[in-house]
């Protein structure tokens, strides 16, 4: 009887070691950061996960929530454009459009796109248009350094 207690024991340590090992595995290959509170956009809040794909490129997907209509900005803008700080330099990622939660009333915005290179920092600027080639100074969500 001893025996047969100490084989469940065991059979549970190892399940539990499994399943530890596959959340690891699972959870492991994304990197998460929550966009800092906003000076700007108080009531702004959202998260950015970044996974590394089979081609080695990297997956990043952007969502954020109580973003204010860009051109009810103190300083009013067009559109909001998301950026990545890569080793290779600031790259912009794309547009970021705002819209109303359907039962809610909040103002979502997301983002999935895929860029070469790994992301050392994302954040959003406000901007007259979309096609700028480098962010401005308006710089409304960031995050810290991941």
């Amino acid at each position: 009887m001893k025996q047969v207690v100490q084989s469940k024991g065991s059979y549970l340590q190892v399940l539990a070691v499994f399943c530890a090992m596959a959340a690891f595995i699972l959870s492991g290959c994304a990197t998460r950061a929550k966009f800092q509170n906003s000076s700007i956009v108080p009531a702004a809040t959202g998260d950015v996960k970044v996974t590394k794909d089979n081609n080695n490129n990297y997956k990043i997907a952007i969502d954020v929530e109580n973003l204010a209509e860009p051109n009810r900005l103190p300083e009013p803008q067009n559109v909001y454009v998301v950026w990545a700080d890569t080793p290779n330099g600031i790259q912009s990622l794309g547009q970021l459009k705002v819209d109303k939660g359907f039962i809610s009333g909040k103002l979502k915005a997301s983002l999935e796109t895929s860029i070469p290179y790994k992301p050392t920092r994302i954040f959003i600027t406000g901007e007259n248009t979309a096609s700028v080639s480098y962010p401005g100074r308006y710089v409304v969500l960031n995050t810290s350094s991941f």
